[in-house]
């Protein structure tokens, strides 16, 4: 644990903090949190500092038309839905876990959820993102239309990079219409998990499908009438089908028993990455020690 916390109002405050840290040298280590659900995800982190980014949310730019949205890191999945929902839109990054989750810590950490096979994980959602790296320079990348693909490559290696790269301050990610239909069902079946997944990647694919139990599964079909209810058939063909409610799948997404435990890739330190993390991280301030290691000059 931190013997300081800093709770930032601006990304100017973030960046002022990295360049201080960064100069003092590796003692003065930065764990950065968002929502402060991962803290315990994996890796001891030995810092001195904890920088709290929980005050940089709400919407910086929505084009419904577009279906694109800017928000601050610190906004909560549960936020974003509730935003998104008011225009007949949503993003699916859909992350295991509760809705109190933000945006920022779901792009860092590169937690996808039950839908990512069909709606995409952060990777694919994420179009560009604001961040503030360990020499405390404010990078931006990608844009905020899905044409515009200008710096993608930063925006892919700043998501899923767990904070040790750069502290996310803002996400802009890409939207999809909600479905005309939406149904879930809890499927019975004594096919083997295997003749399941096989469907779930077939032409009838559904939004999501998540083993609850032996036998059982939840599975979440999207798109219009006709689609489902061919959908829907198709499934009966596989067991004993029977219709459930919206809210059986979000208490699936935050059932810890059925999340898979998360999933902290430890850096290979060979060149490439060392001579990234001395890239934008130079003196090795951030979340030091989570992915193996402290790195830098």
């Amino acid at each position: 644990m931190s013997a300081l916390e800093v709770r930032a109002k601006s990304v100017d405050e973030v960046a002022a903090v990295m360049r201080d840290a960064s100069a003092a040298g590796k003692e003065k280590g930065v764990r950065i949190r968002g929502g402060g659900s991962w803290m315990d995800a994996g890796g001891q982190v030995d810092a001195a500092l904890t920088l709290d980014l929980g005050a940089l949310g709400g919407v910086h730019e929505y084009t419904p038309d577009d279906l694109t949205i800017s928000v601050g890191a610190a906004m909560t999945l549960g936020e974003l839905d509730e935003v998104t929902r008011a225009h007949g839109q949503w993003c699916p990054l859909l992350a295991w876990g509760d809705d109190n989750g933000t945006v920022g810590a779901t792009v860092a950490t590169g937690t996808a959820g039950p839908a990512a096979a069909a709606l995409g994980r952060p990777r694919d959602l994420v179009i560009g993102l604001e961040c503030v790296d360990g020499a405390g320079r404010t990078l931006r990348a990608g844009g905020r239309v899905v044409k515009n693909v200008a710096g993608f490559d930063l925006t892919r290696l700043m998501t899923g990079q767990w904070g040790t790269l750069a502290a996310i301050t803002a996400v802009n990610l890409r939207l999809r219409a909600r479905p005309v239909v939406d149904e879930s069902f809890t499927l019975r079946s004594a096919e083997r998990d295997e003749a399941v997944a096989e469907f779930a990647r077939g032409p009838y694919a559904p939004l999501g499908c998540v083993r609850v139990a032996a036998g059982e599964w939840l599975v979440r079909f999207g798109g219009n009438r006709a689609f489902v209810d061919e959908a829907t058939r198709r499934l009966r063909e596989l067991g004993e089908c029977t219709a459930t409610g919206e809210g059986a799948w979000h208490a699936a997404r935050r059932d810890k028993r059925l999340a898979p435990a998360p999933r902290l890739e430890r850096w290979k330190w060979d060149d490439l990455s060392m001579r990234l993390k001395n890239r934008f991280d130079p003196a090795g301030v951030l979340n030091p020690g989570l992915l193996g290691g402290r790195v830098g000059s």
